[in-house]
């Protein structure tokens, strides 16, 4: 199983769960405050809502969801193998969820790309942000900054 992740930024998580509910005719799989995701067979897409007000109808980030470990590791070797860098993130917590993973690095226009795989549910949205105030791909923010709003 591989499918696409496309996680929106939008303003009021309420209007775009009504929305994308009618569109795929599907409800969310996970619903949290400000956060939804869909996994939407037809056409296969993990689809992530997270509530940010004032950035509503921009890409947050996207991804490529993997069945397991395994093929989260031979993406990131065949990855390498093309010359593409890449950041580990293992066993970390994000969209409620534990997760091995890594982020692709030289998007041509700076598009943030993970190859993830869910290990287990959270009650949390994320881990507490690294030294460097990584959250879910994104660099431009300090520890203090990183905020659910903000990342996947």
């Amino acid at each position: 199983m591989s499918r696409l992740q496309l996680a929106l930024n939008v303003n009021d998580i309420d209007e775009a769960v009504a929305f994308y509910s009618k569109l795929f005719s599907s409800e969310p799989a996970k619903r949290r405050p400000g956060y939804a995701n869909f996994v939407v067979s037809a056409p296969p897409l993990k689809l992530v809502l997270l509530e940010n007000p004032g950035k509503g109808g921009s890409v947050n980030h996207l991804g490529v969801e993997v069945a397991d470990v395994d093929s989260v590791d031979a993406e990131q070797t065949r990855l390498a193998a093309e010359g593409l860098a890449s950041i580990d993130e293992r066993g970390t917590t994000c969209c409620y969820a534990k997760q091995d993973k890594f982020w692709v690095q030289g998007a041509p226009n700076g598009e943030q790309w993970e190859v993830y795989t869910v290990l287990a549910d959270s009650q949390t949205f994320r881990d507490e942000p690294t030294a460097e105030g990584r959250c879910c791909g994104t660099t431009e923010q300090t520890t203090a900054e990183a905020t659910a709003a903000t990342c996947c």
